[in-house]
C-alpha cells in the first residue's frame, strides 16, 4: 500500500464525464504526476485484439498484464501526461479511443484476475510518490487511503458532447445517437458487474459537472485539496 504521508488524489466517475481532463488539469495546477487508469485497461484491449485473444479469457488476459506487455510510464512532457505501452508500441489517444476498443474494453475489465494485475500496477505507481489518478475504482479500491476523493459526474447530454469532442481531437468521427448508446451501456456494465462496480467513496466529494467548465471544476477541486493539505 502507499504510504500514507503521499498525497494521492483519486478521481472517480462515470464513461465521458471529464475526469481525465480535469484530473491532468489538476495535477498540472498542483505540479503532481498524473495517470489516468482507463487507458492501461484500453492498452489491454488493444493488445487483446491485436493478438487475437478472447475478451472473455480472462486467464489469458492476465497472462499479458503479467508478463510486463501493459506498462506506463509517468511522463509530463507526453502528450496524454503519461506514455502507455501495449507490447513495443506506444499507444495514442485515437487507439485507445478507437471502436473496436470501446466494444471489448468493458468486458476485459470485468474479468476479476484483469482488474487484480491493473490494481497491483496502479499501487505500485503511486507507491513512488504523490499523483492525481483517474479512473472508476481508484477511491474505492486501488487508492482507499487516497488523502482527496472526488467522484465527478455529469448528465448523459453533456457526456455525450465531451466524447464526441474527444473523438474528434483525436480524429474520429461519431454521432451523437450511437455515443449516447454507447455511454448507456458503459454505465450499466460499470455499475453492475460484480467486481469493482462503479460508485462514488463514502468519503468523496461528489461533483455534478454538467453546467461547470474544465476550469471551475478544477478551482473547486484545488480548494477540495487545500482544505485537506491544512488539516
Amino acid at each position: 500500500m502507499p504510504e500514507p504521508q503521499a498525497l494521492h488524489i483519486a478521481i472517480d466517475g462515470p464513461a465521458a464525464g471529464g475526469k481525465t481532463t480535469v484530473a491532468r488539469l489538476v495535477a498540472q495546477r498542483l505540479h503532481l504526476l498524473y495517470l489516468d487508469t482507463g487507458a492501461m485497461y484500453r492498452a489491454l484491449a488493444y493488445l487483446a485484439l491485436r493478438t487475437q485473444t478472447e475478451a472473455d479469457n480472462a486467464a489469458a488476459l492476465r497472462r499479458l498484464c503479467e508478463a510486463g506487455c501493459i506498462r506506463v510510464e509517468l511522463d509530463v512532457t507526453a502528450p496524454m501526461g503519461f506514455r502507455v505501452f501495449a507490447g513495443e508500441t506506444e499507444m495514442n489517444d485515437a487507439m485507445l479511443q478507437s471502436k473496436e476498443v470501446n466494444a471489448v474494453v468493458s468486458t476485459i475489465a470485468a474479468h476479476a484476475a484483469v482488474r487484480d494485475a491493473m490494481v497491483a500496477a496502479q499501487r505500485a505507481v503511486a507507491a513512488h510518490g504523490a499523483v492525481v489518478m483517474a479512473g472508476r475504482d481508484i477511491g474505492t479500491v486501488v487508492l482507499p487511503d487516497a488523502r482527496v476523493k472526488i467522484f465527478l459526474t455529469a448528465s448523459v447530454d453533456a457526456r455525450v458532447a465531451r466524447r464526441r469532442a474527444q473523438l474528434a481531437s483525436a480524429g474520429i468521427d461519431a454521432g451523437s445517437h450511437r455515443l449516447e448508446d454507447e455511454i448507456a451501456e458503459r454505465d450499466r456494465l460499470d455499475r453492475t458487474r460484480a467486481i469493482s462496480p462503479l460508485a462514488p467513496a463514502r468519503e468523496a466529494h461528489v461533483i455534478d459537472s454538467s453546467a461547470m467548465s474544465a476550469d471551475q471544476v478544477v478551482a473547486e477541486i484545488v480548494t477540495i485539496v487545500e482544505r485537506a493539505r491544512a488539516v
